[in-house]
């Protein structure tokens, strides 16, 4: 069965997108920049009210994905600290200077956050081989990727995207998300066979998830 992750930015976010039967939430800050690591206090906030999985972007700041020795030990820093929070993964990218995947770098987090499951998250869309990458990024670990196919968004993406989840199989989630609306989910899935989905669920020029929005990326999807 396809399920729902919700990109949620605030605490109303992520009730409305429990509430409205999304099966994981992936809270983050920084919306302006494509997501950064939530505070603490939020974290903790959000763990209390839900009750469905809730994944964490770990960011520590917008930008490209190439990061330096002190990044680094804040990221692992964040982790350790989330991890206790009582949270069920991480939402995580590392990239080389080339774009492509850094698998020392990622391998490492992904063991320090274990066993909690992590996402690779849309650096993804900057690498130049997604094939390639693809392969990178199962060796490092992660039980998922969030892509938009390399491309501005899931429908100019559909090919790629399609091919990555026939190239995954059973050995990796390949999670179709960027643009992804009520409007063009059905036609994601029938494209992609995905099974997992992500999205904003935001269609007012907001910051929070759409409670109409949300019950119709769901209603869709079954």
């Amino acid at each position: 069965m396809a399920r729902v992750e919700i990109a949620c930015f605030n605490l109303d976010s992520a009730s409305i997108a429990q509430q409205y039967g999304a099966d994981r939430v992936e809270l983050c800050a920084g919306m302006d920049v494509g997501g950064t690591t939530p505070s603490i206090a939020d974290i903790k906030t959000v763990r209390e009210r839900l009750s469905i999985a809730l994944h964490v972007m770990v960011r520590p700041r917008g930008g490209d994905f190439l990061y330096a020795a002190d990044e680094l030990h804040v990221m692992k820093n964040t982790i350790t600290e989330v991890a206790k929070l009582g949270v069920d993964g991480f939402v995580f990218g590392i990239l080389n200077a080339d774009k492509t995947v850094n698998v020392a770098q990622n391998k490492a987090l992904v063991e320090w956050a274990a066993p909690l499951p992590c996402t690779f998250h849309r650096a993804f869309d900057e690498v130049p081989d997604p094939e390639k990458a693809l392969e990178d990024v199962i060796a490092c670990g992660f039980a998922t990727i969030l892509t938009s196919g390399g491309a501005p968004d899931v429908m100019a993406g559909l090919p790629q995207l399609k091919q990555l989840v026939l190239q995954a199989g059973d050995r990796i989630t390949i999670m179709p998300g960027g643009g992804l609306r009520s409007t063009n989910i059905e036609m994601v899935q029938q494209q992609t066979a995905a099974h997992y989905y992500h999205s904003s669920a935001i269609t007012d020029g907001g910051t929070t998830a759409v409670a109409d929005e949300v019950l119709l990326l769901q209603q869709k999807l079954h």
